[in-house]
């Protein structure tokens, strides 16, 4: 349990965790928004959600990244113009203006769950 696990305000079920294939990526619509939801082959069943939208191309599209890593740490490379994200933090690895949204993930009864954080205006 992280902080991050703290602030989430809704866990919205997505998938049977069987149903991911290792060392691939799948697209979900949680909460109106397209994320991209990774299996990672560490064998511990490792699960990122990052943004589905290639901040570059503009194009829902990196869910179909190659995953990979870069010093041990998990990324995924756009199949459009090969940014390489890190699927810890979201930054870009390749030019750190762009970044995606990260999200986070968990496993419960065998059901993939992603969290959604509501921010609630204080004005």
């Amino acid at each position: 349990m992280t902080a991050l696990d703290d602030a989430v305000s809704t866990w919205v079920p997505v998938c049977a965790l069987d149903q991911l294939t290792v060392g691939r990526g799948v697209a979900a619509l949680v909460g109106g928004t397209q994320v991209a939801v990774f299996r990672l082959s560490d064998g511990e069943d490792t699960l990122r959600v990052v943004d589905n939208i290639d901040p570059f191309g503009r194009a829902a599209v990196m869910s179909r990244g190659l995953i990979g890593d870069r010093n041990g740490e998990p990324t995924v490379a756009s199949p459009l113009l090969k940014q390489v994200f890190s699927l810890d933090t979201g930054a870009c690895l390749d030019d750190e203006s762009q970044a995606l949204q990260t999200y986070p993930v968990r496993v419960v009864d065998g059901t993939v769950e992603i969290g959604i954080i509501e921010i609630s205006d204080t004005r």
